[in-house]
């Protein structure tokens, strides 16, 4: 029972936050920042931030913890739906509701109850969704996602088995509001919990792989998203515990999913370069002025494919 929970809670997150990454892509233009073309130096800062987010959260004494991710959580949201919702009173009204609502559900039924899990995982995949899109419309490209997930594959595996730092981080949260997670729990029995950090690594693979080659990026996103981003890491995790007799603390959903990734990215760009930005073109979008959106070259990439 325990295995099918988990398999289902875990590619119906993962394959959702996907959804929802591209149906922002296909409705809403994120505003671009100024960054230029993402490039090696880019991808270098990112890992430094990556790797510097998980001490900055241990040093911050128990009670103070959630109280700095709920600011981050409600900064992350204000900053990924000003385009949806351009009334800033309004826009933060609605946050606190969101944020208020994550503390209430655990101060009312724990953290091991599906009220919490469920807020908070509202919470979480709306941020994931706005983030990749700040980051794929802001110029990230697949070449850039490919090469990041390779690079945090050996993070993850790093600090899972040779120094316990994603352990320890886990274990600071517990009994805490406002995880970095998404899942259901019910009880103690059953639970299927998916990292923030890995839901943005599907997020941002699907979505990018969906600007470079349209349909055919979608499909090989969703399927490397499904196969090795939920299934080969919740199977792994039970055929190890019934060949050994003993559960496994942790199994990096990465070190499946960036391999993987890297590989699709290799399969797609034998098609052609990626789309730009300026190469997709949309219709009905929000946060743009009618008419404002360039026409694509038609020799470039994957075909131009109308989005909206």
């Amino acid at each position: 029972m325990s295995v099918f929970f988990q398999l289902a809670v875990t590619v119906a997150l993962a394959v959702g936050v996907c959804a929802g990454a591209i149906a922002y892509f296909r409705a809403v233009r994120a505003p671009r920042p100024p960054v230029g073309v993402f490039n090696g130096s880019d991808i270098f800062m990112m890992m430094g931030f990556v790797l510097a987010l998980p001490y900055v959260y241990l040093a911050l004494p128990g009670v103070v913890l959630p109280v700095v991710l709920a600011l981050v959580f409600a900064g992350g949201l204000s900053v990924g739906y000003q385009p949806v919702i351009g009334n800033g009173r309004l826009r933060w009204a609605l946050i606190a509701v969101l944020v208020a609502s994550v503390l209430i559900a655990h101060l009312a039924f724990g953290e091991t109850a599906p009220p919490y899990w469920v807020a908070n995982s509202t919470v979480v995949a709306l941020i994931v969704v706005s983030a990749t899109n700040l980051n794929v419309q802001g110029g990230m490209r697949l070449k850039n996602v490919a090469w990041f997930l390779l690079a945090l594959t050996v993070y993850d595996a790093f600090f899972a088995w040779v120094v316990p730092l994603t352990q320890q981080l886990s274990d600071a949260v517990q009994g805490y509001p406002y995880a970095p997670a998404a899942g259901l729990r019910i009880g103690e029995e059953l639970g299927a919990v998916v990292g923030m950090g890995d839901l943005l690594a599907y997020a941002l693979f699907t979505t990018t792989a969906y600007k470079a080659y349209a349909k055919r990026g979608l499909r090989t996103g969703i399927a490397l998203v499904t196969l090795f981003g939920a299934v080969a890491p919740v199977a792994t995790l039970h055929v190890l515990a019934a060949v050994t007799d003993h559960a496994p603390t942790l199994i990096p959903a990465q070190v499946f999913f960036g391999p993987a990734a890297f590989l699709g990215y290799r399969y797609l760009r034998r098609s052609g370069p990626e789309r730009r930005m300026a190469d997709v073109v949309f219709r009905g979008t929000r946060g743009v002025r009618r008419g404002a959106v360039p026409q694509p070259p038609a020799s470039r990439g994957a075909s131009v494919e109308p989005v909206g």
